[in-house]
Order: C-alpha cells, then sequence, then structure tokens
C-alpha cells in the first residue's frame, strides 16, 4: 500500500490529501487500473474527525478500492477545541466555498496521478459524515459549477464523481435551524455556522445557497444515503428530503434509516469507537450496504 500525505494549498499543513494505494499484482488486476472512494470526515466545519477518516478508507480498501482522506479546509485548521460560540471571530479560511473547492483540488490530484496510482478516474466516489457529508453533498451537486471550474480553469469533466456517499449528512441546512434544549449541541451548531457562513445568523438566501436538497439536478451523481432516526444533532430529515430531490431529478439512489444510534457513529463498531455510545450493531451495517451499493457500479 501506498501512502502518504500530500500538502494541497501553500503554507496550509492542515489541508490535505491522505493516500491509501492498493499495490499492483500479476495475481490481481495486473496493471488494471482501479475505482476510488474520497472520504471526507465531519467535524462541524471545526476540525476533521480522526474517527471518520483513516478507520472508513481502511474499510473501503478492503473491498478492493484505492481509498483517500480529505482533511479539508475547517476553522480551526487542524487544532484545537471547541469553545463556546461567542470566544470565535470569523476565520475566512473556512468559509465557503472554500472546503468545497478542496473535494475539487483533492480531484485535480488525483486525475494527475492517476496513471502511477492505477486509478480509474472515471470511477471515484466522495463520501462524506456529518459535515463533511454536506460537503460532499454539495460536491455532489455543484462539481460542474463555475465555483468550482472556473477558479481552478478546468473542465467540469475534470471534477465529476461517479457516486456519492452520505452519512448523516445536513443537506438541507433550513432544517438546522430550530428549537434545541442541549445547550451543547445549540452551541456546536452556532460554531459550525461562524465556521462556514461567517455568521450565528445566515440570511434565508445563504440557508437556501447551502442546501443540496436545492440544487439536485441530472447532473448529480448516484447517491447512497444513511441516518438515524434518533440523531439529536443532524435530523434524519435531511436525508429523507435529499432521498425526494433524488427521485424528482430521476438520480439513482438508495436510503436507510436506523432506527437507533447517535450522531457521530462513522463505521458504528468497535473500529471507530470512543466509547460503547458510537457503537450500534443495526447502523454498523451501512457499510455492508453501501459497498453492495457501490458494488453495482465499481466492480473490479
Amino acid at each position: 500500500m501506498l501512502h502518504h500525505s500530500i500538502q494541497l494549498v501553500d503554507r496550509r499543513q492542515d489541508v490535505t490529501l491522505t493516500t491509501y494505494i492498493l499495490a499492483d499484482s500479476p495475481e490481481i488486476l495486473n496493471g488494471k487500473k482501479r475505482p476510488a472512494v474520497l472520504v471526507c470526515p465531519g467535524g462541524a466545519y471545526l476540525n476533521c474527525s480522526d474517527r471518520e477518516a483513516e478507520p472508513v478508507a481502511l474499510r473501503f480498501a478492503a473491498m478492493g478500492y484505492h481509498a483517500f482522506v480529505l482533511r479539508y479546509s475547517t476553522y480551526f485548521e487542524g487544532a484545537g477545541t471547541f469553545p463556546p460560540a461567542k470566544d470565535l471571530p470569523v476565520n475566512p479560511n473556512s468559509l465557503y466555498p472554500a472546503p468545497l473547492r478542496d473535494i475539487g483540488r483533492a480531484f485535480l490530484t488525483i486525475r494527475a496521478h492517476a496513471d502511477a496510482w492505477l486509478v480509474d478516474v472515471d470511477k471515484i466516489a466522495i463520501c462524506g459524515f456529518s459535515a463533511g457529508g454536506h460537503n460532499c453533498a454539495m460536491y455532489a451537486v455543484k462539481w460542474h459549477d463555475p465555483v468550482i471550474c472556473d477558479f481552478f480553469g478546468a473542465a467540469p469533466e475534470a471534477f465529476k464523481p461517479a457516486a456519492a456517499i452520505l452519512g448523516y449528512a445536513i443537506c438541507d441546512y433550513r432544517l438546522m435551524f430550530r428549537e434545541i434544549a442541549d445547550p451543547f449541541i445549540r452551541d456546536l451548531g452556532d460554531a459550525a455556522d461562524i465556521a462556514y457562513f461567517g455568521t450565528k445568523t445566515p440570511t434565508p438566501e445563504q440557508l437556501a445557497a447551502a442546501s443540496p436538497v436545492l440544487h439536485v439536478s441530472k447532473h448529480t451523481p448516484p447517491t447512497f444515503l444513511w441516518a438515524t432516526a434518533a440523531d439529536p444533532v443532524v435530523p434524519a430529515e435531511n436525508s429523507t428530503r435529499m432521498a425526494s430531490a433524488l427521485a424528482a431529478a430521476g438520480v439513482p439512489f438508495e436510503l436507510h434509516v436506523f432506527e437507533n444510534g447517535g450522531h457521530g457513529l462513522s463505521l458504528a463498531d468497535q473500529a471507530t469507537a470512543g466509547s460503547l455510545w458510537d457503537t450500534d450493531a443495526d447502523a454498523a451495517q451501512w457499510i455492508d450496504l453501501a459497498g453492495a451499493w457501490l458494488k453495482k457500479r465499481f466492480a473490479l
């Protein structure tokens, strides 16, 4: 396995692409190119979670895919802890569209090394969780948009994802502005909004622009969605609304909403658990379900 970290932005050590490139062998593919999965961890646009990074990449690698982890632009730039929102000044480095463009950078980097790494650039899936799921959902509906293509001066085809896998993702930002009793969740939401929008009170126009459900089109790739009905942070309705938008646009999709399980489950088993609260036997089925769904499109 070729495993190393590539810095994607000059003078920004926090924006990196980590590779999990499977070694070629005449006993397996014998020089043929493999599909790949690009993983975007969650972390409320404040950090990138370790629990939703390497363990997930390794699980996809075990399925026979090259895997990558993108640590995109976040508020704390790879360091720091969560403080009360009132202590957060605006960090221009984490504001939209910086995290979105980082996915574009990752695609360009993978394409530049595709021959050496034996990556099938027509079969690259994006996989994100929570805020990382939101970033991936935004990319799924914006990959061909001037905000990416004109910025990098490249043709839309260079950025096209073949599939999207979204775990407990924010897909309709309007749902996130609701009455929340838990002060920690409320403060976390305020901090995330400052990180992404630059304010705790984004306008209706900003919320609409940041809601992938409102921008699904025929160009959106096939999408696998999963969430839990008990998630207290990101309501499962984000995923059901996204499924409805995909259905209306005629985009293939698969949706799984598990009854139990909190937010941030990642693989929902011992591989990614910080405690028993991070495990759920039913929700842990998502990775195998996603693997079966992906195999329909990415069979070796």
